[in-house]
């Protein structure tokens, strides 16, 4: 968006249903709308719709649109009510490709087995299905820049897995994929072979006090076609970030955190290979309904979350971003 002088072009909500059929089956779907800047628009999506079927606390089966199991975050990251932070960091849940990432068009087994000896519990899931580009996202926009333009959505097959350890607010895991995408524009096309997705995570709530880390690896090394001419694109991405936050009060509530990526396979000193990203946040809950956030953004790069379209005399290395947002949630 054009936001050097401020702007409201941020937008979104959801409406989700979702009922028990029997004691072990229930069917939910949700529907989202969101403008964020050039992304999004009027049309409305489909965030999920599945059918879950829980055998016992041991075993389960999701199928249709599911959620996917990723990370601390990625599976609840469509839920804004529930996070302190007005954006996730960046370098781990982009918002301008939230859309692509959320879920997948498949089916997953799930489960919580209980270890003996008080020593917690292990959360596991397992899936496999087809992911679809977001035409109105920004992967879309960025191909789009580039010359290329879809009237049929990229997609491409993923599976893979999560599996997480959880003893007295303390949780530790780690999550794999694998993943292609492929697509075909009036002049050329994209190709993206399988890649391995890898991440590991830990957070610790306790009372008033919150602390959370993330590192994921993304080797993806699309391939794009522009007419005659082949352009591979290397792209061996890092992110990470550390996260800690304090409940003031009932209504109160303050954090930080620090989100960091890099490119590994560009140029590492040059701002658009990577994002240092220093963030303070504070959230105010009006009352059970109704929330209101403030975030301060110190950036420096330009490697995540820059479009040429809107920055048309380029980038400077380093900028800020003061985001406030107003939600409600019933």
């Amino acid at each position: 968006m054009q936001s050097s002088s401020g702007s409201v072009q941020w937008t979104e909500g959801a409406v989700s249903f979702s009922d028990a059929l029997t004691d072990n089956l229930r069917a939910g779907i949700q529907l989202h709308m969101y403008q964020l800047g050039q992304l999004g628009g009027p049309n409305i999506q489909v965030d999920w719709a599945s059918g879950d079927y829980r055998v016992n606390d041991y075993f389960g089966i999701r199928a249709g649109k599911v959620k996917t199991a990723v990370g601390l975050f990625n599976d609840s990251q469509d839920v804004d009510a529930i996070f302190l932070w007005t954006l996730l960091p960046q370098s781990v849940y982009p918002i301008d490709d939230r859309g692509f990432f959320l879920s997948h068009l498949g089916g997953e087994v799930y489960g919580h087995v209980p270890l003996p000896h008080q020593a917690g519990s292990v959360k596991y899931d397992g899936y496999a299905g087809q992911v679809t580009l977001d035409l109105n996202g920004g992967f879309a926009l960025l191909l789009a820049q580039a010359g290329l333009v879809f009237t049929e959505p990229p997609s491409g097959k993923a599976y893979g897995g999560d599996l997480r350890w959880i003893n007295q607010g303390l949780t530790v895991g780690a999550s794999g994929y694998v993943q292609t995408a492929d697509g075909k524009a009036l002049n050329g096309g994209e190709h993206l072979a399988p890649f391995f997705v890898s991440g590991e995570y830990a957070k610790f709530e306790k009372g008033k006090y919150f602390v959370a880390g993330e590192y994921r690896r993304i080797p993806s090394n699309p391939v794009v076609t522009i007419g005659t001419a082949i352009v591979p694109i290397p792209l061996d991405q890092r992110g990470w970030f550390g996260m800690a936050s304090y409940q003031v009060s009932r209504k109160i509530q303050l954090g930080s955190y620090y989100s960091h990526y890099v490119n590994k396979a560009g140029d590492p000193s040059q701002p658009a290979n990577y994002s240092k990203d220093f963030v303070l946040s504070g959230r105010y809950d009006f009352n059970r309904y109704f929330y209101g956030k403030i975030e301060e953004h110190f950036l420096h790069g330009t490697g995540l979350g820059y479009y040429a379209s809107t920055n048309p005399q380029g980038l400077q290395p380093n900028s800020s971003i003061l985001a406030a947002k107003i939600g409600f949630s019933f």
